[in-house]
């Protein structure tokens, strides 16, 4: 459990010290090139993958309500691995992806109240007199951007010829990674993490 631990805390540590630091230094939509390939963008979505939405308000606190209820059937996921001495990368795995998602729980649950709203001119503040939104209708900070090629595809592919692209598109934080991370060890070592008896 304390290998558990270490990793659970060192992940959210990372995570929200990053995202804080984004969040009181940039404004929204601000970019800082470090290589071609790698940049820090800052932008914050309602807390779906690729910033998809949906319902409104009632879907954003459905979707954070139901991460609630993910997040505890994870932990105990993770509790009863440690508990069954389950293989180290199992425990490894599980708590990567429990850390992931507490970490984007927190922007979702809290952020909306600990912060001034983030705009394209102001950059926000830490504990305003009033937050941007109520509990549980925070956004999500994203700023790891690794744009590796841009260009246009060949005309003869189907469909997506001839247009602009970009690989690798998406913009994610620490939290996401970690949940990546876990989850491609869980189907990379499934043969370890999964014995047969």
């Amino acid at each position: 459990m304390k290998k558990a631990v270490i990793i659970i805390v060192l992940v959210l540590l990372i995570d929200q010290i990053s995202k804080i630091w984004i969040k009181t230094h940039f404004v929204l939509g601000q970019e800082i090139r470090v290589f071609d390939w790698f940049r820090i963008h800052f932008i914050e979505n309602n807390g779906m993958a690729w910033g998809t939405e949906f319902g409104g308000d009632k879907g954003k606190l459905f979707l954070t309500l139901f991460r609630l209820v993910a997040i505890t059937g994870i932990g105990y996921w993770l509790y009863s691995s440690v508990k069954s001495k389950a293989s180290n990368l199992l425990v490894v795995a599980v708590a990567l992806i429990f850390a992931g998602a507490l970490g984007n729980i927190i922007d979702s649950v809290f952020y909306g109240v600990i912060f001034s709203e983030s705009n394209y001119h102001e950059v926000a503040t830490m504990f305003p007199e009033m937050g941007y939104r109520p509990l549980f209708y925070g956004k999500v900070v994203d700023m790891l951007y690794f744009p590796i090629w841009k260009g246009d595809l060949p005309s003869w592919i189907p469909i997506v010829g001839g247009k602009p692209f970009t690989f690798f598109n998406a913009i994610f934080n620490i939290a996401d990674t970690a949940i990546s991370v876990g989850v491609g060890i869980l189907i990379v070592f499934s043969k370890k993490v999964f014995p047969k008896k």
